[in-house]
C-alpha cells in the first residue's frame, strides 16, 4: 500500500477552537474531505482566539492523534518560535508544507522563515488578505511588510492558493505579477442540517449576524442601515455573533445602538460555537452581514445550508443571489438598495419568505454537490 503524502500545516488556531472563524472552518473542511488521501500534520496555538488559557485536556507540546489521519501539534507560547518549528519541519519527511494567512508572525511569516532550506512544496492560503480592501486595515504596516516581503524574496518558490479568480488577482496585485497561484475554491461542512420552518409574519423581521465585530466585518453600517429604518412600521430584532476585539469600534457601534427607536432591538449575544452555527441561524429569517469583503464567506454558505437566505454586500464570491431566490447581494454605495431589500423583507409574507428558503438549500446544495471541488485540492496538492 503507497504511504499517504505528509501535509504539514501551520494555522494560528484550529479546534476545537472555534472563535477565529473562516479561516479554521477552511482548514477544518479541507482536512475533513482528504484525511483518507493525505496524512496531515496540523502546527497551532494551544489557545484559541483572543484567549490565554490552554485547551482543556489537551496536552501541549507534543504531537495529537486528533482523528484518523490527523495528528495536531498545540504549541504553548513557549515553544511558538523558529527553534521549534524547525525541530518539526526536520522530525519527519514532510511532502508539503501549507501556510494558512499572511500576516501572522508566528504562524504564516516564522513558518516561511524556518522552511527556507525545505525541500518540499510550500503553500500559502492568503485567505482573502491581500485584497486591498484587507491590505487598507492597518495598511502602513501591511504595505510595508509586503515591499519587505518582494525584497527579500519570502514567497520565493511558494504557491498560493486561492479561492476564486479575484483573489488570484489580487495575489498578483500584491506579491507580484510572476506569482505561482492555484485555485480550489473551499469545500463546505459535511454535515447537513434537516429543513426547519420558521413563522414569518408581514412587519417582523428576526435578522442575525454571525462575525466578530469589526470594520472589515462593516457591523457598523449594518446598524447605520437599521438606523435609516427609523420611521418605518413593524419590527425588527439583530443578534449579533461575534468576538469584540476593538472595543473603540464597538463603542461607536453602541452610540449607534442607543438612537435606534423602540421598535428595533439589536442585542450583542456572545459567541456561538461553530458546530451550531447552522441550527442558531435556522433561528432567525436571514443572516445579515454587508462585510468589506469575504474571499468565500464560510457563514455565507452555512445561512443558505440552514434554508435561510442572506443580506450580504457585493464584496463577496456569492454574487446574482436575488435572481435565485436565496437572497441579495447589495453594493456597499447603493444606500437606497439596503433599505429597500430591509423594507420587503421586512414586509415579506410567508410565502415568499418560505420561497426564499427554499432558493437557500437548493443554493447550497447545487455548491454542495459540485465535485470540482474536491478536484481543485488534488491538483493544487
Amino acid at each position: 500500500m503507497q504511504e499517504k503524502k505528509k501535509i504539514l500545516i501551520f494555522i494560528d488556531w484550529y479546534l476545537p477552537g472555534y472563535k477565529a472563524g473562516g479561516p479554521v472552518r477552511s482548514i477544518a473542511n479541507m482536512v475533513e474531505y482528504l484525511k483518507d488521501e493525505y496524512a496531515f500534520y496540523i502546527v497551532t496555538r494551544n489557545t484559541d482566539y483572543t484567549e490565554i488559557t490552554p485547551y482543556k485536556d489537551i496536552k501541549s507540546n507534543e504531537w495529537i492523534d486528533f482523528s484518523e489521519g490527523v495528528k495536531v501539534y498545540y504549541a504553548s507560547i513557549e515553544n511558538q518560535n523558529l527553534s521549534t518549528f524547525k525541530d518539526i519541519i526536520s522530525s519527519a519527511k514532510f511532502d508539503i508544507a501549507y501556510i494558512n494567512g499572511i500576516y501572522s508572525w508566528k504562524f504564516s511569516i516564522m513558518p516561511l522563515i524556518a522552511l527556507k532550506s525545505f525541500r518540499g512544496r510550500k503553500i500559502v492560503a492568503s485567505r482573502g488578505m491581500l485584497a486591498q480592501s484587507a491590505i487598507d486595515v492597518k495598511g502602513g504596516k501591511k504595505g510595508l511588510f509586503l515591499q519587505l516581503a518582494r525584497l527579500l524574496g519570502l514567497y520565493r518558490g511558494v504557491t498560493f492558493h486561492a479561492t476564486n479568480e479575484k483573489e488570484a488577482a489580487d495575489i498578483r496585485a500584491a506579491i507580484g505579477k510572476q506569482s505561482q497561484v492555484m485555485i480550489a475554491d473551499n469545500l463546505p461542512r459535511k454535515t447537513s442540517l434537516p429543513r426547519r420552518d420558521l413563522l414569518k409574519q408581514p412587519g417582523t423581521l428576526r435578522l442575525v449576524s454571525l462575525a466578530r465585530i469589526s470594520p472589515e466585518k462593516n457591523t457598523l453600517f449594518a446598524l447605520e442601515c437599521l438606523l435609516a429604518l427609523k420611521d418605518f412600521k413593524g419590527r425588527i430584532t439583530l443578534d449579533l455573533y461575534g468576538q469584540i476585539y476593538n472595543q473603540e469600534y464597538w463603542q461607536r457601534c453602541l452610540e449607534v445602538i442607543e438612537k435606534l427607536p423602540h421598535n428595533i432591538e439589536v442585542t450583542h449575544k456572545g459567541t456561538v460555537d461553530a458546530e451550531l452555527v447552522g441550527a442558531t441561524i435556522q433561528a432567525y429569517h436571514g443572516l445579515f452581514m454587508p462585510s468589506k469583503g469575504e474571499n468565500f464567506g464560510h457563514v455565507i454558505l452555512e445561512s443558505l445550508m440552514a434554508g435561510r437566505p442572506v443580506l450580504i454586500s457585493d464584496q463577496t464570491p456569492w454574487r446574482g443571489l436575488e435572481k435565485e431566490s436565496c437572497g441579495w447581494d447589495v453594493a456597499l454605495d447603493d444606500a437606497q438598495a439596503w433599505r429597500r431589500v430591509l423594507s420587503e423583507w421586512l414586509t415579506m409574507e410567508q410565502e415568499a419568505f418560505d420561497a426564499c428558503c427554499n432558493g437557500a438549500f437548493a443554493k447550497a446544495e447545487r455548491f454542495v454537490n459540485d465535485k470540482e471541488l474536491v478536484k481543485g485540492y488534488e491538483r493544487l496538492l
